[in-house]
C-alpha cells in the first residue's frame, strides 16, 4: 500500500511536468499559442478512449495505467503535430488569401495526411495487441500499460482526422476575417 501511495504521489508530479514539457516543445515548434491549443486538444479525447477501454476491460487505475496514459499523451500529440504541419504546408503552398483558399488548403492538407495517420495508428495498435492478449511473466502489468494506449489511439485518430482540420479551418478563416476588418 505504501509503495502505491508513493507511486501515485510521484505520478501526480510527473503527469503535469510531462504536459508542461509537451506544451513548451509545441510552442517552440509552432510559435503560436493557437496551434499549441489545437494540438493539446487531442489529449482529452485520447484520454477518453483510454478510459473507455479500461472500463470495458475492468482495469483499475494504477501506476502501470498512469504510465500508459503518459505514453498515450506523447503519441496523440505526435499525430496532432503531423496533421498540423501538413495543414500549415498546404496553406503556404496555396497562398491562402480568401476563405475559399483556406478551405481548399485545409481539405488538401488533411487528405494528404489520412494514410500516414492511419498507418501510424495501425502500427501502434498492431504492436500493442500482442501485449494486450499475451500471457506470461509480467503480462498483467504490460496489459495495463497497453490498454490506455490502444483505446486512446482509436479516439485520437478520430479527433485528428476530423476535429483538428475543422478547428484549424475555423482559426485560419477567423484570422482572415479579422485582417479584412482591420485593413
Amino acid at each position: 500500500y505504501e509503495y502505491m501511495v508513493r507511486a501515485r504521489d510521484r505520478l501526480a508530479v510527473v503527469g503535469p511536468v510531462t504536459l508542461a514539457v509537451i506544451v513548451l516543445l509545441l510552442f517552440i515548434n509552432f510559435g503560436r499559442l493557437a496551434e499549441v491549443a489545437i494540438v493539446m486538444g487531442t489529449l482529452p479525447l485520447a484520454l477518453v478512449g483510454g478510459l473507455w477501454l479500461l472500463y470495458l476491460l475492468g482495469y483499475e487505475l494504477s501506476v502501470a495505467v498512469g504510465v500508459g496514459f503518459i505514453a498515450l499523451a506523447g503519441v496523440a500529440v505526435e499525430i496532432g503535430v503531423v496533421m498540423l504541419v501538413y495543414l500549415n504546408q498546404a496553406i503556404q503552398r496555396i497562398s491562402a488569401a480568401t476563405k475559399e483558399d483556406v478551405e481548399r488548403a485545409v481539405v488538401e492538407g488533411a487528405l494528404l495526411r489520412i494514410r500516414p495517420v492511419i498507418m501510424t495508428v495501425a502500427a501502434t495498435i498492431g504492436g500493442l495487441l500482442p501485449i494486450m492478449f499475451g500471457s506470461g511473466t509480467g503480462s498483467e502489468v504490460m496489459r495495463r500499460i497497453a490498454a490506455p494506449m490502444v483505446g486512446g489511439m482509436v479516439s485520437a485518430t478520430i479527433l485528428t482526422l476530423a476535429v483538428i482540420p475543422a478547428l484549424f479551418l475555423l482559426w485560419r478563416q477567423r484570422g482572415l476575417h479579422e485582417r479584412e476588418y482591420s485593413a
